[in-house]
């Protein structure tokens, strides 16, 4: 990278770096830093290997943001189904076929409690 235009101010740290995140999925950061056209995938004037770190640092921050969010969003949805359905029918609403489209489904979402119920000693599941 380094002869490619790279700065690397501190080598240990940078090795640091790639032997956790591997130079593989780093090199998928370089890309912005790098000049146009260059065959030899030259980095533009003054890049340093931080300005690269900060941007994969600043996609995994924002992954684990998004994905809080998705499973927050999931989990409301998901209580809203059953509270809708249990207040429309009642507490035991997912026992009843009527409910669901594949009798195949229903069957094995059953067993999966049961196995569930049999194999856990909480009050709550």
């Amino acid at each position: 990278m380094e002869s490619r235009g790279l700065t690397v101010t501190d080598k240990e740290k940078a090795e640091n770096y790639l032997s956790n995140i591997s130079y593989y999925r780093f090199s998928a950061y370089l890309l912005p830093f790098q000049q146009r056209n260059s065959e030899e995938h030259n980095f533009n004037y003054g890049v340093t290997f931080e300005n690269v770190l900060d941007l994969n640092l600043f996609d995994r921050e924002l992954r684990l943001l998004v994905f809080d969010i998705i499973e927050r969003l999931a989990r409301a949805f998901r209580t809203q189904i059953i509270y809708q359905y249990s207040h429309d029918n009642s507490a035991w609403w997912y026992e009843d076929s009527a409910h669901f489209t594949n009798n195949y489904h229903y069957s094995r979402n059953l067993a999966r409690i049961d196995e569930e119920i049999e194999r856990r000693s909480e009050v709550f599941i």
